[in-house]
């Protein structure tokens, strides 16, 4: 019994301190997937910044400065959206 106990408290607080925040990220970063419409502000994971002009099933089209250049990234590329307060 007494040798269950520190197993158990050691996986608790595996759960407490890495799983359950990676579950909570994952929930917002989802949401804010499905939230994404025309005219957001992105950076995705190559870290290019541009506009939205185009929500598809799985992809997104955007409008890359300085030369309106027009390219298409796949949703999970995606990693945030700029406030408009940040780029400012």
């Amino acid at each position: 019994m007494f040798g269950i106990v520190p197993i158990i408290a050691i996986f608790a607080i595996f759960y407490l301190m890495l799983i359950m925040p990676q579950q909570r990220r994952q929930k917002k970063w989802q949401a804010m997937l499905g939230a994404l419409k025309n005219g957001d502000k992105i950076v995705t994971t190559g870290g290019i910044r541009g506009t939205i002009i185009s929500v598809k099933d799985d992809a997104v089209q955007l409008r890359v400065p300085p030369d309106n250049l027009r390219i298409e990234v796949a949703r999970s590329a995606v990693t945030s959206l700029i406030n408009p307060e940040e780029a400012k």
